[in-house]
């Protein structure tokens, strides 16, 4: 455990910490119920036979490390995260509520059908709305991230191509500009990826795509709009080049909040997409924990759906297992039910009729953004963006600024950074997505930050940008040791 000096004004920390142990004799921190008896006794055998080596803290002591640890952090109830790529909206806490009502909270996967009717009609009612959204019909709720509904979505692809005898179509073809999931997904399928190079405008290059495709493909996986904020603009011709190779086309749903309610995936000819619903319709992203990636499917491809399957027969609900094209289960239960029935309750909050509201808020902030600081920073690819806007460093770059800089001073201002250096594609990248939820003085705020990193720039008032941050817990990190090398047990 360690304490900190603060700065008197900030109450933020300044360099590095003075670190010390705390360490009393008395092994115990907080007063606990004895236990006697052959309970006890029992419990005893257990017993440590050598000391721990963990500190005895008191309770003041051990309150005060976990609340000074939850201040270091940055949330979403603190402040805004303009994450590209991200989709990092508020996530309304009337759906945390909904998802804790007794009824759904506390039920048990080994419940019998009958007792669980009312779990099991939320749940086929949220296939049915994700199926409307998607404008592909079929839907599995099963996977338990976005990632896994990709896996799961290729599986399917895959299974299809060797019910027709395809089983030579290995593969895939993914945009330079994709998510970095894709190729994985690919190889746990038994295919492989091939690399397009964007176009000029960041965009898929038709040209590209028909000298990649032939009798070998099996599908094309595309994000749109893709991750550089830019609408594929010629996605049906894109779709009906794939098909017209007996390939199918995959659809990355991480970017569905810029098209909710106002256009559908399926009917721009995509046969499967996975949803990440905790970019779309506001659940807590999983940071490894309970997650849900659903995946939507149009008829080509539904009889290889995962099992169970939740069906309806009159005003009775069931799980149906049998099905001999199916890929089989993707989860032990038919889905992360909690984090389902906060997706139930932020699509019935809007109704079909408010459902647009979300991309078009979302789209209407990014464009605001892009407007307000296309003229400070360099914009690679012109025209309007939809739920995201890309900068780049190329302004401030000729000051020896770069965007990592960039990002460090944002923090001293008081902000998350955006994404940086991504996508790939784009050199020294700024990647910034306001969501729908953030208000037009949040967005100011921020806009207003970045135009005053620019103007220092501009001023050569740049020593400050190479030392930032000087106000956070921490300065800058050695981040490829950390990942390389991380610290994840108390010594």
């Amino acid at each position: 455990m360690s304490a900190s000096k603060y700065s008197a004004v900030s109450g933020i920390q300044h360099e590095e910490p003075l670190v010390f142990e705390h360490a009393h004799e008395a092994p115990e921190s907080i007063s606990l119920p004895g236990v006697v008896g052959d309970v006890y006794a029992g419990l005893n055998t257990f017993a440590r036979k050598k000391d721990a080596g963990i500190p005895g803290l008191s309770e003041p002591e051990t309150v005060r490390h976990f609340v000074r640890l939850s201040q270091w952090n940055h949330s979403i109830e603190t402040g805004f995260y303009p994450l590209g790529s991200c989709t990092m909206k508020y996530n309304p806490r009337v759906n945390e509520q909904v998802a804790r009502l007794p009824g759904l909270a506390f039920i048990h996967p080994e419940q019998p059908e009958d007792s669980v009717q009312g779990v099991l009609a939320l749940l086929y009612e949220l296939q049915g709305w994700l199926g409307e959204i998607s404008g592909l019909p079929h839907v599995t709720l099963q996977p338990a991230a976005g990632a896994h509904g990709e896996l799961a979505g290729l599986m399917m692809i895959r299974a299809c191509l060797d019910a027709r005898g395809d089983q030579h179509r290995k593969k895939v073809l993914v945009p330079d500009s994709a998510h970095g999931t894709n190729p994985a997904s690919a190889a746990l399928c038994g295919m492989h990826t091939v690399e397009l190079k964007s176009g000029a405008d960041g965009r898929i290059d038709l040209e590209e795509l028909k000298k990649h495709l032939d009798v070998d493909t099996a599908a094309l996986m595309m994000t749109n709009p893709n991750t550089a904020g830019a609408f594929e603009s010629d996605i049906k011709e894109i779709c009906q080049l794939v098909h017209d190779a007996g390939a199918l086309v995959y659809g990355d749903g991480a970017n569905l909040n810029a098209l909710v309610g106002v256009a559908r995936p399926g009917d721009m000819g995509i046969d499967c997409l996975h949803i990440n619903v905790h970019k779309t319709f506001s659940t807590p992203h999983g940071g490894g924990g309970p997650g849900a990636g659903p995946v939507a499917v149009n008829e080509t491809l539904a009889p290889y759906l995962p099992v169970p399957r939740i069906v309806k027969n009159a005003e009775t609900y069931s799980l149906e297992t049998e099905s001999d094209t199916s890929v089989g289960a993707m989860l032990g239960v038919i889905g992360q039910t909690g984090v389902l029935m906060r997706v139930n309750a932020y699509i019935s909050a809007f109704g079909k009729n408010h459902l647009h509201n979300i991309a078009q808020d979302a789209v209407l902030n990014a464009n605001y953004m892009l407007a307000r600081l296309k003229d400070a920073y360099h914009v690679p690819f012109k025209g309007l963006c939809k739920h995201e806007c890309l900068l780049t460093d190329e302004y401030q770059n000729k000051h020896g600024v770069k965007t990592l800089d960039i990002a460090k001073q944002l923090i001293d201002l008081g902000f998350h950074p955006m994404t940086v250096y991504f996508p790939l594609i784009v050199h020294g990248a700024m990647l910034i997505e306001p969501t729908e939820t953030e208000s037009r003085e949040t967005l100011d705020a921020f806009c207003d930050a970045l135009l005053e990193i620019a103007a220092q720039c501009e001023a050569g008032d740049t020593e400050v940008l190479h030392n930032a941050p000087v106000r956070s817990i921490r300065r800058r990190l050695d981040e490829t040791k950390a990942a390389r090398n991380p610290v994840l047990v108390w010594p």
